[in-house]
């Protein structure tokens, strides 16, 4: 990082003396101002909430413009990608900031695929949970499991054992949630088949049983693959963040990515396509199409407590991008499966033209986001409504991976620490019993 020409200064009103803070250019993207020496020299600390304001790193990864509606891993359009690269390629760009040629692409996925299976003894771990536990309790325990069985890749500071560890990871989540779908449903698990694409080994582990070959439908094995692609990174939302704060303690590469899932689990973030989808099925409990209006008008009524999920985005103040190519997506698999008439999917379409249409929404720009058109999709596809968020997870493990390597890698990286504004009792001392 090269420190700006210009700098700011912080002034005070009580007479004590300002100070110069240095300020940094990004590529693209808001100057930051260097708060680093702050304390040092004022012993005081700024006050941000939720971070919003603060830049807890520098990244070459992945940027947002949520004005434009624009998204880039490594600087490559997320359309661009979602149309002319698979999955696997886009986890090598996110890894190693390139995309790959013929031989390295080959090398990779290669790697991966063989990677896939899981240690037997998965199997015995995964009878320790009810069958009803949701499927983000029992991945959060599964993935931090995965570094009890592979001791040889859990120094986060071995640049070989995260090497190791990101294959592994990328390798065999969808192993894991599909064994932790196939546990729930009571049926065998199903193991890999390394001549399978990424996606469709997916689908085929989820889906297959020992009874009859399964035979893995391209539409749905590209939809997959372009949800998995959308949402592999998403700059310093809370479970990246959560991610690098968890290994800036130096704690190993799977607990550190068992701690991002059990973030993504909460509604606000990775739940919010299954929350979507509960709404579409209360709607539809409420009389479906015919009471969108009057679902839509309390949805408007702020006294009302109802809520829109789905819809607006707290990046992106435009068009998400990811929902343009998603929703493409979504009409290709509803056409391929034949479900345009699905009363439930009648009632989404209907909400997604209300959105689009409608003066209050339009104005407020709660577009349908990408959480709306993949759950719908998943929903076509046979996903249960639980296991949405697993399998954003699994899309998502390789963002972390690169996250978390970029923050080792970095010579400034320390220890999270975050600084806090006390606002509680001042010392006092402890009173006898007989007196308090």
């Amino acid at each position: 990082m090269t420190p700006s020409d210009v700098k700011a200064t912080l002034s005070f009103s009580d007479g004590s003396p300002s100070m110069d803070l240095p300020i940094y250019k990004g590529t693209i993207g808001p100057d930051v101002i260097d708060i680093r020496k702050l304390y040092g020299q004022t012993g005081k600390f700024t006050y941000d909430p939720g971070f919003l304001s603060t830049a807890s790193c520098n990244s070459t990864i992945t940027y947002i413009d949520g004005d434009k509606g624009e998204l880039l891993y490594r600087g490559y359009p997320i359309e661009q990608l979602a149309v002319n690269c698979d999955y696997l390629d886009t986890c090598y760009l996110l890894l190693y900031g390139e995309l790959p040629n013929t031989e390295q692409r080959g090398t990779f996925h290669s790697r991966v695929i063989n990677h896939t299976m899981v240690n037997e003894q998965m199997q015995f771990f995964l009878r320790g949970f009810r069958r009803d536990a949701h499927p983000m309790a029992v991945l959060t325990g599964l993935v931090g499991a995965l570094s009890a069985f592979y001791h040889d890749s859990t120094d986060i500071n071995n640049p070989e054992h995260r090497e190791i560890a990101a294959i592994r990871l990328i390798a065999k989540m969808p192993t894991l949630v599909a064994m932790a779908y196939k546990y729930t449903v009571g049926q065998p698990y199903i193991y890999p088949k390394n001549d399978l694409s990424y996606a469709g080994n997916f689908m085929r582990m989820m889906f297959a049983t020992p009874c009859e070959e399964y035979k893995v439908n391209p539409v749905i094995e590209r939809a997959l693959d372009r949800i998995f692609i959308l949402h592999a990174d998403h700059e310093q939302n809370a479970s990246t963040s959560t991610v690098r704060l968890c290994g800036s303690s130096g704690t190993n590469p799977f607990a550190a990515i068992a701690a991002g899932v059990a973030c993504l689990w909460g509604p606000s973030h990775g739940g919010a396509n299954e929350a979507c989808l509960n709404m579409l099925g209360d709607i539809q409990k409420m009389g479906g199409v015919a009471k969108v209006g009057e679902f839509m008008s309390q949805v408007k009524d702020k006294n009302s407590g109802v809520k829109l999920m789905g819809f607006g985005h707290r990046v992106y103040k435009n068009y998400d991008p990811r929902a343009k190519l998603m929703r493409e997506t979504c009409h290709e698999v509803l056409g391929e499966l034949g479900l345009h008439n699905d009363p439930l999917f009648k009632l989404a379409m209907e909400l997604e033209k209300i959105a689009l249409e409608d003066d209050y929404f339009v104005a407020r720009k709660l577009y349908p986001n990408v959480d709306f058109y993949s759950g719908i999709v998943q929903r076509a596809i046979g996903i249960p409504v639980s296991l949405f968020t697993a399998i954003f997870a699994l899309a998502r493990t390789v963002g972390w991976i690169a996250q978390l390597n970029e923050m080792i890698a970095d010579p400034e990286y320390k220890i999270g620490r975050p600084r806090q504004l006390f606002v509680g009792a001042e010392k006092r001392d402890v009173k006898p019993l007989a007196e308090r």
